[in-house]
């Protein structure tokens, strides 16, 4: 069997910044918060305290995916060299790219943002292609199927939740948002790829 983990980067902002819509445009490292969101999930996926043994892993071009995977990987995973890979490059959020959340939301409304976070429909001005990024992800579960072991993809919350229209079977509740630090987990078995949990945080993370 092969279990994909799939992690959103820790927290860009602290409590008390302004908190924008970072996309792709926008290269932010991880806040001091952010940071320990990373550590945690190290500790988490430890294999001395996990039955978890990253073989390969994967991030974005962005520094906080990066980071973020980097941070896990420092707790004993027998993964060589972390890949980037386009695709898990966050969207264009288009002229909302690095505006405050408060003009974003003022500018679409709140039903387009619920749009987005619960359907995965792009508001206007935004540049997403859900075809394209749904197309990624099922060749990306293709080309790691049975017995890839254990792999690690780190990337930002509007990728990852395409990972979801990609799969074969959901066997969980799997909102489409994926918080920060927070992470999902591909099961691949017979071929066949299952999201066997989704949106799940360690008890430090939160």
């Amino acid at each position: 069997m092969t279990r994909i983990v799939i992690c959103r980067h820790g927290n860009t902002f602290d409590k008390g910044d302004v908190i924008t819509r970072v996309g792709a445009r926008t290269d932010m490292p991880l806040s001091i918060s952010g940071i320990d969101q990373a550590k945690a999930l190290a500790d988490h996926f430890s294999p001395e305290t996990s039955d978890y043994s990253f073989k390969t892993a994967f991030c974005s071009s962005l520094l906080r995916t990066y980071q973020t995977a980097d941070f896990i990987l420092t707790s004993g995973h027998i993964v060589k060299e972390l890949k980037v890979l386009d695709f898990l490059t966050e969207i264009d959020y288009g002229i909302d790219e690095n505006k405050p959340e408060s003009e974003v939301v003022e500018r679409l409304g709140e039903k387009a943002i619920a749009q987005w976070d619960n359907e995965t429909i792009p508001p206007d001005g935004w540049n997403v292609n859900p075809p394209e990024i749904i197309s990624a992800w099922k060749t990306f579960f293709a080309d790691h199927s049975d017995g890839a072991g254990d792999i690690l993809v780190v990337t930002s919350n509007g990728i990852a939740r395409f990972a979801l229209d990609a799969v074969d079977e959901i066997a969980t509740d799997a909102p489409r948002k994926l918080r920060t630090a927070a992470y999902g987990i591909i099961e691949i078995k017979n071929g066949v790829s299952k999201v066997a949990a989704w949106d799940k945080r360690t008890s430090k993370t939160g």
